[in-house]
């Protein structure tokens, strides 16, 4: 008979939440980028899963985002139901609670559905002419 207890991978990703460390660097201005090739959700309507490249590039303040914590935040989503606009306002939302960014931009790049590609783009603050 199988062991129905859920193993150690899908606890973490199933409790993750993003964790913010010191920014080592905080004494000037200077973008983070990150990509995220293999985002996935379910569509809330279908339940077909939905593909996309999120990026997220932003100017730290006091604190930066822990990667460990980005990667397994990120696989949250991939058995949740979200529309595009939904996923990429709700990274934005967790990210600003987690360090509190200067500035930041969350793109969400879908792969083509239906005929229709979509690019959903929040951005949060100003960001510095330095960074430009």
């Amino acid at each position: 008979m199988m062991d129905k207890k859920m193993k150690y991978g899908a606890k973490m990703i199933e409790e993750a939440k993003l964790v913010a460390v010191n920014n080592p660097t905080e004494n000037r201005d200077y973008v983070i980028s990150f990509s995220v090739p293999e985002f996935t959700c379910l569509c809330p309507i279908s339940n077909f899963p939905d593909f996309a490249t999120i990026y997220i590039e932003y100017v730290p303040n006091k604190k930066i985002v822990e990667l460990k914590s980005l990667k397994l935040y990120i696989n949250r989503f991939r058995n949740k139901e979200h529309f595009h606009e939904e996923v990429v306002n709700l990274i934005l939302d967790d990210f600003l609670i987690c360090c509190n960014p200067k500035w930041v931009k969350i793109e969400g790049d879908f792969n083509v559905r239906g005929n229709i590609k979509t690019k959903v783009h929040v951005i949060h603050g100003v960001k510095p002419s330095n960074c430009d």
